[in-house]
């Protein structure tokens, strides 16, 4: 397909991950324009799902930090469609359990490493956002942009002040 793309087929996801908490102005101004914000866990508080809600809709899954009595009705993997597009969610990438291809999946989001990275293993892309929450050791935070659109996907890193 060529030409300009119309509204119905590029989509913008904002992906973010490890707030610990902690939902920076820079953050929610990054996240401005999705159509639907990811989180992959470590939430650390409902303010931050709260706050983001108020944006777009959100799809959370509970991380490991995630222990308190509203973090139990946070699922621990997820799944949403986007501009027909899976997505599979879940917050440590070392726990998945299933083969994403065969799913049906073409991305899988995950965080719990705090350390952004983008890569394609058969055929699926392996989306981390980053740690948006405190910063941890010198890693950079950060959250992540999904483009959705006719040029397949395409992820966007966004350093946030510290």
């Amino acid at each position: 397909m060529s030409g300009p793309l119309s509204a119905s087929n590029a989509h913008l996801v904002g992906v973010i991950s490890d707030t610990h908490g902690l939902l920076r102005a820079g953050a929610l101004a990054a996240l401005a324009g999705c159509e639907r914000i990811v989180h992959a866990g470590d939430v650390g508080s409902p303010d931050v799902l709260a706050r983001l809600a108020a944006m777009a809709p959100v799809t959370a899954v509970r991380g490991n930090v995630d222990v308190e009595r509203w973090a139990r009705e946070l699922p621990e993997t997820a799944a949403v469609e986007i501009g027909g597009t899976w997505i599979f969610v879940l917050h440590d990438l070392s726990r998945l359990d299933l083969d994403p291809a065969a799913a049906g999946f073409a991305v899988v989001i995950s965080g719990h490493s705090h350390r952004p990275e983008a890569r394609t293993e058969g055929g699926v892309l392996f989306l981390n956002p980053g740690s948006a929450g405190p910063r941890r050791f010198r890693l950079p935070v950060g959250l992540a942009r999904l483009h959705i659109d006719d040029r397949g996907l395409r992820p966007e890193f966004v350093e946030l002040e510290p």
